[in-house]
C-alpha cells in the first residue's frame, strides 16, 4: 500500500517530506502536488523507476517527460538556453508552464525525446513541491497524473492513493490541486531566430510569455 503523507500546503512538515524523498531515492514512484495538477515523479537517473513511471501512464519513449527543477540555474544544467530563451524563462518562472528545450548531456538519452533530443522542463510554484525538490537535492522526472485511457489529470490525493496504491510507493497530500495541466511551449525554434511555439494552452497565462 502506498504511504500517505498529509502535509500543510504552506508550511509542509520536513519530517514527512524526508520520508517521501527516501522513497524516491530507493527508486520508487511518488505522486506529488504541483501548481497545475498532481504528477507522478521519480529519480532522473534510475532507469527502472523511469520505465515503471511510463508503464503506469502507459506512454512510450516519444511522450515528453518533464524535469521539475528548483530554479532557473538548475534548469540550465539540463537544457541548452540562449539569451532570448533565458529572458522568457525568467519572466514566466516559477509557474504552471512546461518548456521544451534541447537537452544537455546531463539528461540520459532514454528520457529525452528519441528523435528531437529535447526535454520538458519546468520550475513549479508549489510550496510543498519546492521543499521536496530542495530536500531531494536534484530535479525529479515527472509526468502529469492522467490515468491511462483518460484525458483529465487527477487532483485528489485520496482518490490517487485508492486508484494507484499498488503501483506507486507514496502520495503527498497538500490539498487539492487545480485540475488543469500546464501550458506547454516549445522554445527550440528560438535557437534559430524564430518565435516560441505554443504546444498546449493550459493553466499558465499566455500573456506572461508574450503569446496572448
Amino acid at each position: 500500500m502506498a504511504q500517505y503523507f498529509e502535509v500543510h500546503p504552506e508550511n509542509p512538515q520536513p519530517r514527512l517530506l524526508k520520508q517521501a524523498v527516501a522513497l524516491l531515492q530507493r527508486g520508487e514512484v511518488v505522486a506529488v502536488p504541483t501548481d497545475s495538477s498532481y504528477a507522478l515523479t521519480c529519480r532522473l537517473d534510475d532507469k527502472d523507476a523511469v520505465d515503471h513511471l511510463r508503464r503506469i501512464r502507459q506512454v512510450d519513449d516519444k511522450h515528453h517527460l518533464t524535469l521539475l527543477c528548483r530554479d532557473l540555474s538548475e534548469l540550465a544544467n539540463y537544457a541548452r538556453v540562449d539569451n532570448r530563451q533565458y529572458r522568457l524563462l525568467k519572466a514566466a518562472t516559477p509557474g504552471a508552464y512546461t518548456f521544451l528545450l534541447e537537452a544537455t548531456k546531463e539528461v540520459p538519452r532514454r528520457v529525452s525525446h528519441p528523435q528531437r533530443k529535447t526535454i520538458g522542463l519546468r520550475v513549479p510554484a508549489h510550496r510543498a513541491l519546492e521543499e521536496l525538490l530542495a530536500l531531494h537535492g536534484q530535479p525529479l522526472l515527472a509526468t502529469t497524473l492522467i490515468p491511462p485511457g483518460e484525458s483529465e489529470p487527477m487532483n485528489d490525493a485520496q482518490e490517487i492513493r485508492a486508484r494507484f496504491e499498488k503501483q506507486i510507493a507514496g502520495v503527498i497530500d497538500a490539498g487539492a490541486c487545480p485540475s488543469q495541466p500546464t501550458t506547454v511551449v516549445d522554445l527550440t525554434p528560438m535557437g534559430s531566430g524564430d518565435e516560441p511555439l505554443l504546444v498546449r494552452e493550459g493553466r499558465g497565462p499566455l500573456a506572461a510569455l508574450g503569446l496572448g
